[in-house]
């Protein structure tokens, strides 16, 4: 395929609809924005969650709890995960993305102590759970603090 034979999916390219250009165009004298009204004139239109006067749901609704915005989200992995690794390796954040443990590292990643851990390993993670870092220790191998 040479550059020259390139062609864009068919109805992938639609042509710009050119407003206000007479009436030949299909789209003349008001432009698509119908009679009169706010929609019609310049700078008009409603904010977004506007209801025309009615009271919006998002003020309808009832507020529930609280939502800390400064709340740390960490990226879970449980200790029994972690046997799929050889005996000796280190687990890093970079290394449990690879090996798809998680999608995602968010603030960082914490080590949970759910199941048992059978190898030997150097885990380096934002936090631990106790039980975790017990687990981790006990099976020959290091929990390391990473910032």
């Amino acid at each position: 395929m040479q550059i020259h034979e390139l062609v864009p999916a068919p109805d992938s390219n639609k042509p710009v609809k050119r407003v206000g250009r007479g009436h030949g165009s299909g789209n003349g004298k008001t432009a698509g924005k119908g009679h009169k009204g706010q929609n019609a004139r310049s700078g008009g239109g409603v904010r977004i969650g506007f209801e025309g006067g009615q009271m919006p749901l998002a003020r309808r609704i009832p507020k529930r709890g609280f939502n800390n915005i400064f709340a740390k989200n960490y990226a879970i992995v449980n200790v029994g995960d972690l046997n799929k690794f050889t005996e000796g390796t280190v687990v890093d954040t970079e290394l449990l993305c690879a090996s798809g443990l998680i999608k995602k590292v968010y603030d960082g990643v914490k080590i949970l102590g759910d199941g048992e851990l059978n190898v030997k390993l150097t885990v380096k993670a934002a936090k631990f759970t106790k039980s975790a870092q017990e687990k981790i220790e006990k099976a020959g191998g290091t929990a390391e603090q990473e910032s």
